[in-house]
């Protein structure tokens, strides 16, 4: 039987209503204290047509802030702020996970608490510049978590995922890709450690795993799905064998009962780098066994064929939906797509944001 953008699909006792995926959007229009906005609930209301939203990125305490106006889940009115985020989505007939992230080494002592230096897994630094709130300023040198860090931010995962429950999600999305702090951990780039998280991909894969099971123990089966970026070398990320460590990780991830596994294209290009995969989901889909999420530079016409062919469950599309808050209605019946603005897609009010039009039939 053909799959196609219409098709329902099973998730343990959810059921998504289509194969079309909101994938997590950074788009940095959160109030500085980390609570959901009116706009930013109207946003996601307009998107509720998704077989299943992945809202943003989110702030799993105060040290995993990297950029300004992000989300936070670890106070109560971060809490009630995505409350009523969650009740008109679903009210709107909509299914919305939440991503949990920390950004590790991309931080700055101006986004952490008191002005300390930002956590990595190792003390190695990036040269670039980052987004402090009024100005970019270049990245510092991160400190290496001691024992005792590694120990309090699985735990500060394991409440922000407690918390999302409180929230009102139907599920959590653990944001292991693009450079930030659980990838810091897996790839041997930027984990040279000698204790029991670094050394080998067992060890390295030690930080992910904690963060999996403590998780899983809250949500139980089908509800905790994951994020990975295989061929990732955003954010300064590299790796001696990325394709084998990746295909080695993928397998461990099978004796989880995870929701998803979602798969992200490489963001900067790796044609001419040896042991990097161009087709993230189509190398690696034989190593996962569960429900894989296809995301990254995909077109429609693309996404079809994936589905199509069964090389993914379902398609996460991001600038797509920036523009088109009707994207799965678009997709199914082959209308055209709304133009989307970059310049509007970080920071700033309503335009860009909450402003683009559904389909209108040409009179």
């Amino acid at each position: 039987m053909n799959v196609d953008f219409r098709d329902s699909l099973q998730i343990g006792d959810l059921k998504l209503s289509n194969r079309v995926v909101m994938a997590p959007l950074t788009r940095r229009r959160c109030p500085d204290d980390g609570v959901p906005s009116a706009m930013n609930i109207e946003y996601y209301a307009q998107r509720a047509s998704a077989g299943l939203i992945i809202a943003e990125a989110t702030n799993i305490s105060p040290y995993a802030k990297g950029y300004p106006d992000t989300p936070g889940i670890f106070t109560e009115r971060q809490i009630n702020g995505w409350s009523k985020l969650t009740e008109v989505v679903h009210n709107n007939g909509g299914l919305i996970f939440i991503q949990l992230w920390h950004t590790g080494r991309f931080s700055h002592p101006k986004l952490q608490p008191n002005g300390e230096r930002p956590m990595s897994a190792s003390s190695i630094a990036f040269d670039a510049m980052i987004n402090t709130g009024k100005r970019h300023e270049k990245l510092v040198l991160p400190r290496e978590m001691t024992i005792r860090d590694i120990i309090q931010t699985v735990k500060d995962f394991k409440n922000a995922s407690k918390n999302a429950k409180l929230a009102g999600f139907d599920g959590i999305e653990i944001h292991g890709a693009n450079g930030y702090l659980i990838d810091q951990f897996l790839q041997d780039g930027t984990n040279h450690r000698s204790d029991d998280f670094g050394g080998d991909l067992v060890n390295r894969f030690r930080f992910l795993k904690e963060i999996l099971e403590e998780c899983i123990a809250d949500w139980g089966n089908n509800r905790v799905g994951l994020r990975l970026s295989p061929s990732g070398i955003k954010n300064g990320m590299s790796d001696s064998n990325a394709t084998e460590h990746f295909s080695q990780i993928i397998s461990l991830l099978n004796s989880f009962p995870l929701a998803y596994l979602h798969l992200i294209e490489p963001l900067m290009p790796v044609d001419n780098l040896k042991n990097y995969q161009k087709k993230v989901y189509l190398y690696f889909r034989k190593f996962w066994k569960g429900t894989l999420i296809a995301n990254g530079n995909i077109s429609p016409d693309e996404a079809g064929k994936i589905l199509s062919n069964r090389q993914a469950d379902l398609i996460a599309f991001g600038r797509l939906f920036i523009s088109n808050p009707d994207l799965v209605y678009r997709l199914i019946n082959k209308l055209p797509l709304n133009d989307y603005d970059s310049n509007t897609f970080y920071g700033g009010d309503n335009k860009g944001y909450t402003d683009y039009p559904f389909y209108k039939a040409p009179s």
